[in-house]
């Protein structure tokens, strides 16, 4: 009960602030210009309109989605503290695992409503335009926004254990634009980079996998890009579908670690600290 009281006052809160309403509009509005833009060639080369929808949105996802996240929950544990909210908090019969909890929810929360409701208006564009829309599309997409949010919840997660190792809210902000940076452009770039230089000599596929499920955006890449075949054949992504062992599920589990891991050392380092 008390998580989920704590959960509620955090999403009243994105409500009074406006996250929930800056959120959605941010994600409708690319949404509706990447489904209207990318889907208008589509008849003339025999694509599916849904498929292109897909493929645009988990690009944007990769940026857009993680820099959300950390934005609302880098000051999560650390703000309260500096605010003098998080004392008053814990002077309640709560415990700072339920507290943290319920913010993690609550945080979710607001993503997850932004996400399915931000994205979900490039279906409703699409069916209001006559496009066809089948299952193998519908279920890709399904995936595509299910997946967006545990890359949110991943984040988040990210964004608290810096709240909770951080001095101050200055110090958190500027850690999470480093990650972001770090997670979503300079990995793949020094990936590319080494991959380039090593030309198949040191580096296995073993290791290969091993170092795309170090980045949460790339097991995320992965499993939307990758993981159905009418998506990564438009993505230019079918070859790597059929060589790479890393399975749909295997992706997924990387996101929930992802999630559970940051989560988990969150709780034990704020459990540690003195307020």
């Amino acid at each position: 009960m008390n998580v989920l009281i704590i959960a509620a006052k955090e999403i009243h809160q994105a409500i009074r602030n406006r996250w929930v309403l800056a959120a959605t509009l941010l994600l409708a509005g690319l949404a509706l210009s990447l489904t209207f833009l990318g889907s208008a060639p589509t008849g003339n080369v025999g694509v599916r309109a849904l498929d292109v929808v897909v493929v645009s949105l988990s690009s944007l996802t990769i940026f857009l989605v993680p820099l959300i996240a950390l934005l609302i929950s880098h000051d999560a544990i650390v703000g309260d503290m500096e605010r003098g909210t998080m004392l008053l908090l814990l002077s309640y019969p709560v415990a700072r695992w339920q507290v943290l909890l319920g913010k993690f929810l609550g945080h979710l929360a607001v993503l997850a409503f932004a996400t399915c409701l931000g994205y979900g208006l490039a279906v409703g564009a699409l069916a209001a335009t006559g496009s066809r829309i089948d299952f193998d599309s519908l279920l890709a997409f399904a995936a595509m926004v299910g997946s967006s949010v545990l890359l949110g919840a991943a984040f988040v997660a990210i964004g608290y254990l810096v709240s909770a190792l951080a001095r101050d809210r200055g110090t958190a902000a500027g850690i999470c634009i480093g990650l972001w940076l770090l997670l979503v452009l300079i990995y793949d770039m020094a990936l590319l980079g080494v991959l380039a230089l090593d030309q198949g000599r040191s580096i296995s596929a073993t290791a290969l996998n091993a170092m795309l499920l170090l980045n949460p955006t790339d097991a995320y890449r992965l499993f939307n890009l990758t993981g159905f075949a009418n998506v990564s054949t438009f993505a230019g992504m079918a070859g790597l579908a059929q060589t790479t062992s890393l399975t749909m599920s295997v992706l997924l589990a990387a996101l929930l670690s992802w999630t559970l891991v940051p989560l988990g050392l969150a709780a034990l380092a704020f459990s540690r600290r003195e307020l």
